[in-house]
């Protein structure tokens, strides 16, 4: 679940982050209201979910609140990325001596809350941790242990703050963790969080993006801010046909777990695959063979035959797909049996030979024998745990590529 601007200062500011006095305006007029009451000059920035804004003129300085309302009239119209604006944030005109960034992500690898925080704030991190890595602090967490404020501190003090700065910033940097774990997020990033020339501490900007499976957990949250089931999880594209009709397999069936993306895929090699990261792993491990996925999936906690069969079935149809490889990383508690039969009904009902249609299958798991004689009944190669996923990936590709496998 992705998070407008205005909809993170708000998380922000209930977290006890101090964020300027601005205001959401969806008219030119209620933006005009907002910068009498601002009093000063003011920034108005377009309310989209993409990133891009400043160089798109989505972002406009205003000195006057007729001034403020023409650039609100004109941001309104202004689509960006694709995207057109839900509003604009008017925001004062903060007189900045120094800018910071503290962000929280999670670290899927060491599967835990990582805390970011650096004194070169206002441009990417990425950048930053890139040409300047000592000004970076970084420090992981629990994502179940009570989170201190000497934690906050330490990443903070690695970044080279020191004084008073060090103890200002520490209690801001310790909500911001706190919000992360608390509020189910995946991403809480302030960027800048910055010192004003009066000394004070502010986010600028903030960004939130919150664990789709944690949203039915902060549902007085996503009330608060006027969030209802109606907007979904927000991704940042328009789910392709195939996707949706995934997304209705899945919705119809509580039986296991099944995904699918085609977004930026454009392949031959459509792609059954499972475990969690491992799908990540495969689909890599299919590209550093040679291959050209057709899309990504995600099949898994045993499902119906007909929900594998379903999934298999939209990646078949998908434009240019030759073969399918059904593949798993590790040995689950995911039935082989069940997902061979549906792969196998799906190519049959389509009027394909599955032993020329499914490229290779690699799922180690429960009932594998009894999933294996399927297999060999309608002649599909398959491989147990002893074989790589990436010598599996291989294999595949070299099928549809027409080399000896």
């Amino acid at each position: 679940m992705r998070f407008y601007e205005y909809e993170s200062r708000a998380i922000v500011r209930d977290a006890g982050i101090p964020v300027t006095d601005y205001g959401f305006a969806r008219t030119a007029e209620e933006a005009r209201e907002i910068a009498e009451r601002i009093g000063g000059p003011t920034v108005i920035k377009s309310q989209v979910l993409t990133g891009g804004r400043m160089k798109a003129g989505g972002v406009q300085f205003a000195d006057t609140p007729d001034e403020a309302a023409e650039h609100a009239e004109a941001i309104l119209s202004l689509e960006i990325n694709g995207h057109m604006p839900r509003g604009v944030l008017v925001d004062p005109r903060a007189q900045v001596k120094q800018e910071y960034y503290a962000g929280v992500v999670w670290d899927g690898t060491a599967k835990r809350p990582l805390l970011l925080f650096s004194d070169m704030g206002g441009i990417d991190i990425e950048q930053v941790a890139e040409e300047h890595p000592d000004h970076v602090g970084r420090r992981h967490f629990s994502n179940l242990l009570p989170f201190s404020d000497f934690q906050a501190k330490q990443a903070i003090a690695d970044a080279g703050v020191t004084g008073g700065a060090l103890g200002r910033l520490t209690p801001i940097v310790a909500r911001l963790a706190r919000l992360f774990r608390d509020r189910d997020m995946t991403l809480a990033e302030i960027n800048p969080l910055a010192q004003l020339e009066d000394g004070t501490f502010v986010a600028l900007d903030a960004h939130m993006e919150m664990e789709n499976e944690g949203m039915p957990r902060q549902k007085a949250v996503l009330a608060k801010l006027g969030i209802d089931e109606s907007e979904g999880t927000r991704e940042g594209h328009e789910p392709s046909e195939f996707e949706a009709a995934v997304k209705a397999i899945d919705s119809a069936d509580h039986r296991g777990v099944i995904q699918g993306k085609d977004t930026g895929f454009h392949g031959n090699l459509g792609l059954v695959i499972g475990a969690g990261g491992g799908s990540l792993t495969l689909t890599d491990a299919v590209r550093s063979q040679g291959g050209s996925p057709a899309n990504y999936s995600e099949i898994g906690g045993n499902p119906s035959v007909a929900k594998a069969c379903g999934l298999a079935k939209q990646v078949l149809q998908k434009d240019g797909v030759e073969k399918i490889a059904v593949m798993m990383s590790i040995v689950s508690n995911t039935r082989v049996d069940i997902v061979a039969r549906g792969v196998i009904k799906a190519c049959l009902e389509l009027g394909k030979d599955p032993g020329e249609t499914i490229a290779i299958f690699r799922i180690p798991g429960a009932w594998e024998e009894e999933g294996f004689k399927i297999l060999d009944r309608y002649g599909v190669e398959y491989c147990d745990r002893s074989v790589s996923m990436h010598e599996a990936a291989r294999r595949a590709v070299a099928k549809i590529q027409g080399a000896p496998a």
